[in-house]
């Protein structure tokens, strides 16, 4: 496996994980939640989609309601999964070498995301990379090659959920976010939803040349 030569624009598929049951907001589809007039969801297609090909959403409620932005929608194949199991579920429906995940509660991911992913995979080959925004890991913000099917799999048939410690098990690589920490806010709470209609200029963000030859 090539990873220098895999990881270009065309053989990467987002996906955007919307399968949430939204606990901590009192079980709302947090991808239809608005922020300044329009749902999250459209604020993560709007920065995500100038980067990738191929765009899919999963999620497991309102999809008629998702179905609407034009792109295939997916829905966990096995239930109660966590956000393992979307990506999962992407992993075995997407045709691309690559599957870039994301959250739909985090309005302002980078507009270089897929560039820095491909800058990184240049100096070190791996099937597996991650945000750090220079405090933590971003692991819901993840590049994760095709072979990685199996792998996630068997992790998932062994009865754990947690993200991080899977990311580790697979060694995955991580990548350098700590100029734009803000870019990976998220809403999980409506406090947070509060904080950031109230202060709208604090992430604001300048867009970010992500060119990839």
């Amino acid at each position: 496996m090539n990873a220098i030569d895999e990881m270009k624009p065309g053989k990467v598929t987002a996906v955007i994980l919307a399968g949430g049951k939204g606990r901590r907001m009192g079980g709302v589809d947090k991808g239809l939640i608005e922020l300044d007039g329009k749902p999250l969801i459209e604020h993560v297609i709007t920065r995500i989609r100038p980067q990738v090909d191929q765009l899919i959403i999963s999620a497991n409620r309102n999809i008629e309601r998702y179905q609407r932005y034009g792109y295939p929608v997916m829905t966990d194949q096995i239930k109660n999964q966590g956000p393992l199991g979307g990506i999962l579920a992407a992993l075995q429906q997407c045709q691309s070498d690559w599957l870039l995940t994301q959250p739909c509660d985090t309005p302002y991911l980078p507009s270089d995301l897929l560039f820095r992913f491909h800058n990184t995979s240049m100096q070190t080959p791996a099937t597996l990379y991650t945000v750090h925004d220079g405090h933590r890991s971003q692991t819901l913000f993840s590049m994760v090659h095709q072979s990685l099917a199996k792998p996630l799999q068997e992790y998932l048939d062994s009865g754990n959920r947690k993200v991080a410690l899977w990311l580790d098990q697979q060694d995955a690589i991580c990548v350098n976010f700590s100029d734009q920490p803000n870019a990976f806010v998220n809403i999980n709470t409506n406090e947070a939803l509060k904080n950031i209609q109230n202060k709208p200029d604090h992430f604001q963000f300048k867009e970010v040349s992500s060119h990839i030859k």
